[in-house]
């Protein structure tokens, strides 16, 4: 299925699709992301979501995912980790941070790597909150591609290659030369910009 951004009910829609632990492709405030709801401790059934898109993106893919959450206070919820102030100012936005997990955070083990550490971005993009918010848990997001191959960021290329492979794919038009987040990691307090980004830090 296919839907318009701008439809009324893409917020709901896309949040419905997601709580059933089905894959989505939506645009977020960088490229075209992949998306399905994070495993929660909580969760009667577990929905595997992230092996779901490696599944789709190829056998290749090993990259951790990263976790999309609805609020820049959220991530007390998974780590414990001393963030710098100026460096959690920049969310909502096109930043993600590595964090390592704390013992009690509520992610199902499946949804944490071996390394015990996690990928997390706030997006600036308030349609795109809302739609996390909704879920009542993190989504996963990773750009749209065969791993190995470049991002697409035109809405015929996604819908050509992944239309047969996803439950719903949300349009809002092509994103040509859009920049994927920058990430960063937190050494000893000192942040480390991993990937160059849309944002400078």
């Amino acid at each position: 299925m296919i839907l318009k951004k701008s439809d009324p009910h893409s917020i709901e829609k896309t949040a419905s699709t997601l709580k059933e632990g089905s894959i989505v492709i939506i645009p977020t405030d960088t490229v075209y992301g992949f998306s399905g709801i994070v495993d929660l401790k909580s969760a009667d059934t577990p929905f595997e979501t992230d092996a779901k898109i490696r599944a789709i993106k190829g056998r290749a893919e090993t990259k951790p995912l990263i976790q999309l959450i609805a609020r820049p206070e959220d991530i007390r919820l998974y780590t414990n980790d001393e963030i710098p102030p100026a460096l959690l100012a920049k969310w909502p936005g096109a930043l993600t941070i590595i964090v390592h997990i704390k013992e009690n955070a509520p992610l199902a083990p499946a949804a944490i790597p071996a390394t015990r550490t996690v990928a997390f971005r706030c997006p600036g993009d308030e349609w795109l909150r809302k739609i996390i918010e909704a879920c009542d848990a993190p989504i996963f997001s990773t750009s749209v591609n065969r791993s190995g191959q470049p991002v697409l960021d035109t809405t015929n290329t996604i819908t050509q290659e992944f239309e047969k492979d996803v439950d719903l794919i949300i349009d809002d038009g092509d994103k040509k030369g859009a920049l994927p987040s920058t990430l960063v990691t937190i050494e000893n307090g000192t942040v480390k910009v991993l990937r160059q980004g849309s944002v400078l830090v």
